[in-house]
């Protein structure tokens, strides 16, 4: 090492460095008995986030070297400029790194330095001493260390929160990784994201598509690992994939073609070494719900402000069963469906399905239904049913697999327990659920491209899939917590495109001078026009929220696409309830529904008068019940009731202690006790007084 840094020439201190430290490490190695080989990295400005070194122990990834010129040291996080600190903002969620700058070493796990093992500091510099720069405990010390660092296996935690805070971080730097080889000049992370926004996501930029790659890679691998997949390799895992699930098996193998993956592969390899030590055996002993707030704990650890930007903050168990229990209330009383949810004819949808909360627990009560009328026996055929008639949308592919797993976990356990109890062997459910990674509020009409390759057409063969469930067929009850978000656009951005989908803008004719005139009439405008023509036009712009576009296509989709009648039930921002904007939001409820409830559980940590919310948001919320018959009255408004929840703090809220345990019958305490939706207008306009 002495002699090459006294040679003259152009070469970064670092790369000087490489070739010494990677002859080391195979040396090291062989006389542990291991098989040590290296990769090096060339130093290039767009890929500084990568390690200079990786460093494979039996031909599997073990970990990186990060080298720093002579005399800067070892302490990462401690390094000064910019470069340093972003660099480290990176690195550190490795979970095998050792930073050497030739005479400092110091070893990270996932940020953290182990215990008892310090930095090491060679009694001299070796880049100007040469051998004479360690003395007997440098390399004892350095023994160590090389030893902890060869030594290492992924230590994966087998809980579903343990592992999302485990995976976060190696999701995030590969992330990074595919944003860096975005920046490349015909990269083939490059091609591949111009495909995927040319055949069906125009409106991702960059970030979106770096962020959508690190998230389905990383899911997909998960999901394939859990399946039974013994090795991670894209197309081994795919092949795994695809018995139940062909859209993440193709996008898989989309995403993790060979020349992408040698772009990315700091991050790929590490994802796939950590996944494949998971017991999938161990792992899926977990219940279900133990997955509840998986997504959410993953997405605070890998990225806190798309956690916020997205919305994910998951319903209370409380609150989910009280609408699944209120909804098959109405499902036997209105419609003489004894088991509820695992009823003959029952179909259901939740349209934002998340990580499956409201399936699961839809799941769940049905079966005990079930369970207590005919006896465990009638458990798995009414499970296989409920399987048939479930159905739910997502956007995000994280929340879209981790949904999959759960409700596969919830039927096959149920199915597995009843037969246990009879002394039957276990089965499988072997079939592909009806959750679908799609928009809900995407067009119902428009057909995709033809003529696409095998890949693409597994994406194709997903959205028609939701097409169709748009399109037709009866759905008794449609349930969820849709996301809520007003969009706030100042009113000469003309590049920011407006949410809503084709719930607030229709099926339009490109071109035209008034775009928003061009096509068919938007259905959203059934919530404008009334409080236009009432004179509360400035406060349309309330309306323009997530929740309300979500209301609007579920009153479509039930009522108007139908006539089998049916129950929604959902939890949003209680906005609808009196504000001005949402006149027309109010006499289409009353128009649509037979009858409805309204439990206002507030939580306004906005205003001057802050209470309590069940949420951790600022936004108050409330849920809506309503039922309609197959023949509508739609001239004779609907019946409301309505309840106030108060509550000390927000577990007395979610004790839900004033809400009887049934909405029909006697003992219906909501019934009659507060009239006031504060309809107003919408009742004057109805011709009632």
């Amino acid at each position: 090492m002495k002699a090459k840094f006294a040679l003259p020439g152009a070469a970064s201190p670092e790369d000087q460095l490489k070739p010494e430290v990677a002859a080391l490490f195979v040396a090291t190695g062989a006389k542990y008995g291991l098989t040590v080989e290296t990769r090096t990295e060339t130093h290039l400005s767009e890929h500084k986030v990568r390690p200079d070194i990786a460093i494979y122990v039996g031909g599997l990834i073990c970990g990186y070297i990060e080298l720093k010129a002579p005399g800067l040291g070892a302490d990462a996080p401690k390094l000064k400029g910019d470069h340093n600190k972003k660099q480290w903002a990176k690195l550190k969620g490795l979970p095998n790194l050792i930073y050497t700058d030739g005479r400092e070493w110091s070893l990270y796990r996932s940020g953290e330095r182990p215990d008892g093992q310090p930095i090491v500091r060679l009694t001299d510099d070796p880049t100007d001493k040469g051998k004479a720069a360690t003395g007997k405990e440098d390399a004892e010390a350095l023994d160590r260390l090389f030893r902890d660092f060869l030594g290492w296996q992924p230590n994966v935690p087998h809980t579903p929160s343990g592992l999302a805070k485990y995976l976060a971080p190696l999701s995030r730097f590969l992330r990074s990784e595919v944003e860096n080889a975005l920046g490349l000049p015909g990269s083939a992370v490059g091609l591949l994201a111009g495909e995927w926004r040319r055949f069906f996501f125009p409106d991702s930029d960059d970030a979106k598509f770096a962020d959508a790659y690190a998230q389905t890679v990383t899911y997909a691998m998960l999901l394939a690992r859990l399946s039974g997949a013994p090795k991670l390799d894209p197309t081994e895992a795919a092949k795994t994939l695809d018995k139940n699930n062909g859209l993440l098996a193709q996008t898989l193998k989309l995403l993790g073609h060979d020349d992408a993956r040698k772009e990315l592969a700091v991050g790929f390899e590490m994802l796939q070494r950590s996944l494949e030590a998971l017991d999938p055996h161990d792992f899926l002993k977990s219940k279900p719900d133990l997955w509840l707030y998986f997504y959410e704990d993953f997405l605070a650890a890998y990225d806190p402000k798309l956690r916020k930007d997205y919305g994910v903050y998951y319903t209370p168990r409380e609150v989910v069963e009280l609408q699944v229990r209120l909804a098959s209330e109405l499902l036997e009383k209105r419609f003489g469906k004894k088991l509820g949810f695992a009823d003959d004819g029952v179909v259901f949808l939740d349209p934002a399905v998340g990580t499956g909360t409201y399936p699961v627990a839809a799941v769940k009560h049905g079966l005990e239904k079930v369970r207590k009328r005919s006896g465990p026996g009638a458990v798995p055929a009414r499970a296989r049913q409920m399987a048939e008639n479930m159905h739910g949308f997502e956007v995000l592919v994280g929340p879209y697999a981790v949904a999959h797993l759960r409700l596969t976990q919830a039927l096959e356990g149920a199915m597995n327990d009843a037969k246990a109890a009879a002394g039957e062997p276990e089965e499988k459910l072997d079939k592909r659920l009806n959750i679908y990674l799609a928009d809900t509020l995407e067009s119902p009409n428009a057909a995709p491209p033809g003529g696409l390759t095998l890949t693409y057409r597994a994406l194709t063969q997903e959205h028609e899939a939701a097409r169709k469930v748009k399109q037709g067929g009866d759905i008794l009850v449609c349930l969820g917590n849709p996301p809520y978000d007003r969009q706030q656009i100042e009113f000469d951005d003309t590049t920011t495109k407006r949410k809503g989908g084709w719930v607030r803008f229709g099926d339009q004719i490109e071109g035209g001078a008034k775009q928003e005139e061009q096509g068919e009439r938007p259905i959203f405008r059934d919530f404008t026009e009334p409080a236009s023509d009432a004179g509360a036009g400035v406060h349309l712009k309330n309306l323009y929220n997530d929740y309300v576009y979500f209301w609007r296509w579920a009153l479509w989709r039930l009522f108007e696409q139908q006539n089998c009648g049916g129950v929604v039930t959902f939890i949003t921002a209680s906005s609808y309830l009196a504000g001005l904007g949402f006149i027309g939001v109010r006499e289409m409820m009353r128009r649509t529904f037979d009858e409805l409830w309204i439990i206002d559980l507030g939580g306004d940590n906005i205003g001057t008068r802050k209470t309590p919310n069940v949420f951790n948001i600022l936004t108050p919320v409330a849920i809506a019940i309503g039922v309609r018959a197959a023949k509508p009255s739609p001239n004779k408004p609907a019946k409301v009731h309505y309840a106030k929840i108060e509550g000390a703090d927000r577990d007395d809220k979610l004790s839900l202690s004033p809400i009887s345990q049934t909405l029909c019958g006697e003992n219906a305490q909501m019934a009659g006790t507060h009239l006031s939706f504060l309809l107003e207008k919408a009742i004057t306009s109805l011709g009632q007084d």
